[in-house]
């Protein structure tokens, strides 16, 4: 069977590893650091990148290589390589195509982590990024637009604000500009909503969350669309000569597969952000339920959401496919499948009494975590956002009420009695 033509689900559990004949059933864990070879000209021919194969498990190890197929095979694209977490996913995605002196434009509703990421760490690489609103006119985002702009970064559905990512309108400005629209979408994983079928070119995960599903694995994957054309002048990075590999030249010799092949044979074997064969995995254990739980994900938050938006103690709630949500209509587009796990919303009292409710959840817990299988809250201000200034906060969506409830897999009607009884607290 083709499983490029198959569902997702079966993709999920079957995708990556073919046992043949008398071998494990289950994807092996191959912990080694090396690989051993019979002649010299196997490994000169590894080093030259003439063949493939493993030299060294910073830069590839069987275990990952079948996560990354199953990933790819999931995501639509060419090629994916894991990393050490999601932070160097970003971190690695934009450092292929982009240096010193250059520019990139991201969405403002970011994770706190991308925000201080993208902000301050890549200010001191000489790398300057725009935070702009995504809710702009295609027009108006063009103008921010510069002459050494090198990519446009937003996230499928924004952290903590849950807002959906007008794609149409977001690659249109990045192609209209030459350059590539990279997307995070943790949130959203494929089963949800496929970026690349919707003009995106490189897409990120945090596999920590959802992919693992289970919270024991941190990890994240950068994946190549292998759809768009570098050979535009911009990117001298992939169309002409690297040195280190003799004067290879990425697009040349690995055609739709350029990126994904640079950004691992030279970025990850100098800075070493390398996932552990074990981690990979659990990663891979969890990817094989991962159809079953967003699905189980995003009919309990839905219900959810309706509950608290009706209850007289909430002020407001934000979840992608409510219809009081301002992208309700790009969650109709984008987001067939459901809305994810991720509510966000507001008790009326403001930060104290979110904090009373936040205090007084039972079956819930308080983590600096989400897109596990359990249900988390947790107060962003505080915690994933609290690097910001109150300013960068609203902008990233982040006002000071926020609660971020992460729905987990339990019984629907549990996880309402939990949130009935630490909102009678209020």
């Amino acid at each position: 069977m083709d499983l490029k033509q198959a569902h997702y689900e079966t993709q999920c559990v079957q995708g990556g590893y073919a046992p043949e004949n008398g071998e494990p059933r289950v994807m092996p864990i191959v912990q080694s650091t090396t690989y051993k070879y019979d002649k010299t000209d196997d490994v000169c021919k590894l080093f030259d990148l003439e063949a493939d194969g493993h030299m060294y498990s910073r830069i590839s190890n069987p275990t990952l290589a079948v996560l990354e197929e199953k990933i790819a095979l999931l995501e639509g694209g060419v090629g994916a390589m894991m990393t050490s977490s999601g932070q160097a996913a970003n971190m690695l995605a934009i450092l292929n195509i982009c240096k010193a002196g250059q520019h990139v434009l991201a969405m403002s509703n970011l994770y706190g982590g991308t925000h201080n990421l993208f902000g301050p760490t890549f200010k001191n690489f000489g790398i300057d990024v725009t935070f702009v609103d995504p809710s702009l006119s295609l027009e108006e985002l063009k103008g921010y637009i510069q002459e050494n702009t090198r990519a446009v970064f937003g996230e499928t559905i924004g952290n903590p604000g849950v807002d959906v990512l007008d794609f149409e309108k977001a690659a249109t400005l990045a192609h209209d500009a030459g350059i590539p629209l990279i997307v995070d979408s943790t949130f959203a994983t494929p089963v949800l909503c496929r970026p690349f079928e919707h003009g995106a070119d490189i897409v990120t995960h945090s596999t920590t969350k959802y992919f693992d599903g289970h919270a024991t694995s941190v990890g994240g994957v950068i994946v190549d669309s292998g759809k768009f054309d570098w050979n535009n002048g911009k990117f001298p990075e992939l169309t002409q000569p690297d040195e280190t590999y003799h004067g290879v030249i990425y697009t040349e010799k690995f055609g739709a597969a350029a990126y994904i092949t640079k950004v691992r044979v030279t970025l990850l074997r100098d800075l070493g952000s390398t996932m552990a064969p074990f981690n990979a995995f659990l990663t891979n254990l969890g990817l094989e339920t991962l159809a079953l739980r967003m699905k189980k994900h995003s009919e309990n938050s839905l219900a959810l959401a309706e509950y608290l938006e009706n209850h007289p103690k909430v002020s407001w709630v934000k979840y992608p496919l409510l219809k009081s949500s301002k992208t309700y209509d790009l969650a109709q587009k984008y987001l067939p499948e459901g809305g994810s796990g991720i509510i966000a919303f507001g008790v009326k009292g403001g930060a104290s009494a979110g904090k009373t409710f936040i205090d007084s959840v039972d079956l819930a817990s308080l983590v600096i975590h989400v897109g596990d299988l359990r249900t988390h809250v947790l107060h962003p201000a505080t915690s994933t956002h609290r690097q910001l200034s109150e300013e960068q906060q609203i902008t990233c969506g982040v006002s000071p009420d926020l609660i971020r409830l992460s729905v987990g897999i339990e019984n629907f009607e549990d996880i309402k009695a939990d949130l009935e009884q630490a909102l009678a607290n209020v």
